[in-house]
């Protein structure tokens, strides 16, 4: 009997064992997908302000910056009548009928104001050309279409406009992104330089990257003994120094900027003990220039080279430079080989974080500085609120950015990506 029992419950026992881990295994899959369901509600609101806050803006930028949709939407059989023509003929007569038809047709009155701006940023009159037009044949009679337009303006015998037309018929187009680098597109569909009394955005460009390239080195040099110094003496003293660093972050960006134009004025503190100190006989100009942009800029923009700075100085420890002065180097060698290296990722990360938030300032160069002074940010804020060029707006952001992030990559390669964000 004993032996008939054992056997009984080993059995018993046997059937129940995939029972138990067919429930271990679903008890765990249900875990597993208790952790992923918190970690996505933890990690919701983090991708969902990465997205409306970076990815949409940027995408928008991007796609402003080639849609072309004006012409396609108002002239439609424009577009179809010169869709076989070379360019280099004299326009069909159908185009000029079916122009005169697209005018007369039920199309609003700012759709066509909108097709004679976008023009008009190609050649220069088409705007007033094509309001003049629009006047006249919805007031005139039914007549040939061709003699109509050229009798309203000469202008409609010419070719040009009518390639300009044609070229605008797609939903996309690189017009934009071509005039952001002083390019513009020829009759013949190649690419070639803009006249010169139009190259502007290249220069701004340069102006702009010259501006916060000598700002950004500027800080490194200032930063760098603040930082050490801030490190080195500890203590109460350490406190008061961050705190000092901190303070410009405590007031409004205007508020500083304002206060400098006091400051640097030609009545200003500055002058006013320059000339007391016998320095100078007369005040300088120090302010709507270069040099007041470079104060403001640096004064402004010097606590984002500090605090990265003093992130990895602390993390430094002291033996290193002992073991490098045990060894016989000098204080310079020491520097130079030990300390500096390990520093390397701060000066990276505050250099890139000083010359981005400089290659994007917009108040303080339309304030402290002058006319040649406006950096590329200006023509950007420009286009979308004063002429409402969306197109020409999100194509000098554009190209910004492709800077921007030209930079991020060449300081990667040098210092380590790697490093510079704090994970190696």
């Amino acid at each position: 009997m004993t032996a008939e029992v054992a056997v009984r419950q080993s059995s018993g026992t046997a059937a129940t064992q995939p029972r138990r881990a067919s429930a271990l295994a679903a008890g765990f899959r249900a875990d597993r997908r208790k952790q992923t369901v918190i970690s996505i509600a933890l990690i919701g609101p983090l991708v969902a302000f990465i997205v409306f806050g970076f990815v949409l803006p940027l995408g928008t930028m991007l796609f402003y910056a080639v849609n072309n949709p004006e012409v396609r939407n108002a002239l439609p059989r424009t577009l179809e009548a010169l869709q076989s023509w070379d360019g280099l003929a004299p326009p069909p007569a159908a185009a000029y009928e079916a122009l005169v038809f697209d005018i007369k047709s039920d199309v609003e009155p700012n759709v066509l104001a909108e097709v004679g701006r976008r023009l008009n940023y190609e050649i220069t009159g088409f705007r007033s050309l094509l309001a003049k037009t629009i006047r006249k044949v919805r007031n005139a009679p039914i007549q040939s279409a061709q003699q109509q337009l050229v009798d309203i303006d000469e202008q409609w015998a010419d070719p040009a406009y009518w390639r300009v037309i044609q070229r605008n018929g797609s939903a996309l187009t690189a017009f934009y992104l071509l005039s952001a680098v002083d390019l513009r597109q020829g009759d013949d569909g190649g690419v070639k330089l803009a006249p010169p009394e139009e190259r502007l955005f290249l220069s701004t460009l340069i102006r702009t990257l010259t501006i916060s390239a000598f700002v950004t080195i500027i800080c490194v040099l200032l930063a760098y003994p603040i930082a050490n110094a801030v490190v080195s003496v500890g203590g109460r003293f350490s406190a008061i120094m961050l705190a000092c660093v901190l303070l410009p972050f405590w007031t409004s960006l205007l508020v500083r900027t304002s206060a400098w134009i006091v400051i640097l004025q030609k009545e200003g503190i500055v002058n006013r003990a320059l000339q007391a100190l016998g320095l100078t006989s007369a005040p300088l100009e120090l302010v709507f220039n270069r040099t007041g942009l470079y104060i403001a800029m640096v004064h402004i923009l010097l606590p984002f080279m500090v605090l990265p700075l003093i992130s990895v100085m602390k993390g430094i420890s002291p033996s290193y430079v002992r073991a490098s002065s045990s060894l016989g180097a000098g204080p310079l060698t020491t520097f130079l080989r030990v300390y500096l290296p390990l520093t390397l990722p701060g000066i990276g990360a505050g250099c890139l974080l000083t010359f981005i938030i400089a290659a994007g300032y917009y108040v303080t160069p339309t304030l402290v500085g002058g006319a040649s002074d406006q950096m590329l940010s200006y023509f950007v804020a420009f286009y979308a609120n004063t002429t409402i060029n969306w197109g020409m707006s999100a194509a000098l952001g554009v190209l910004l950015l492709g800077c921007i992030l030209a930079l991020y990559i060449i300081v990667g390669r040098i210092v380590g990506i790697g490093r510079i964000v704090g994970m190696e």
